[in-house]
Formats: structure tokens, C-alpha cells, sequence
């Protein structure tokens, strides 16, 4: 049987400079992954260089085109969706805006200084 999702609490939080995406629940009680903020400056310029009206871009691009690590980036991409700097079509990533490494930034930084909270 698959855990829910509505089953998890997911939260971010910056840490000794690195995004931090902890889980708690599910099926294997949780985990945390980190992102360095290099890799989200690099996924965030990454997306934000994905035309809006073109194919968009996935995880696994992003990945082998930047050489990062599939973790970091996946942190780095759940974090811009869950801000709205990153829109989902088919299965597929978009700039939500034409200011999305500004955007990003901004988030980054606010969270960083504990003026965003994520509950």
C-alpha cells in the first residue's frame, strides 16, 4: 500500500547555508536532504533560462545538464514549486514568472533570515 501524501509534514529551512527539505511521515517515517546554495543558484538560473512557452524541463535535465546531484536538485525544484516559482505542466517544469532567479533568491534568502515560516 502507498503512503499519502497527505500523510507527510514537509518542511524547509535553511541550515549552514544549504536548503534543508525534511519529511516526517509516510511510508518510511521520513527523511532530510540538503541542497547547497550553489546547487539552488544553478537550478534556479536553470529553470529561469526554460522558455515558458517551450517543452519546459524535468528533474533528470536539470541534473545531467548542470552535473549536480539528482537529491539537491530535487530539493532545490520542490521548493520553488511550493513557492510558486516553479509551475507544473505534465509532468514538466516551467518558470512561473520572467524574474525566476530573482524570485527564487528572494525566497532563499527570507528563509534564511526566519521571515518565511513553512507550516
Amino acid at each position: 500500500m502507498r503512503a499519502r501524501l497527505e500523510d507527510r509534514d514537509v518542511r524547509f529551512t535553511v541550515e549552514d547555508g544549504c536548503l534543508v527539505r525534511t519529511v516526517v511521515g509516510g511510508k518510511n517515517g521520513g527523511y532530510t536532504h540538503r541542497c547547497c546554495r550553489k546547487a539552488f543558484e544553478t537550478v534556479a538560473h536553470a529553470l529561469g533560462e526554460t522558455p515558458a512557452a517551450g517543452k519546459g524541463t524535468t528533474l533528470e535535465e536539470i541534473s545531467q545538464r548542470e552535473d549536480l546531484a539528482f537529491t539537491q536538485v530535487n530539493v532545490a525544484l520542490e521548493f520553488l514549486k511550493e513557492r510558486g516559482i516553479a509551475a507544473v505542466r505534465h509532468r514538466r517544469c516551467y518558470p512561473a514568472a520572467s524574474t525566476t532567479f530573482e524570485d527564487a533568491m528572494v525566497e532563499f534568502l527570507a528563509l534564511a533570515e526566519g521571515e518565511v515560516k513553512t507550516d
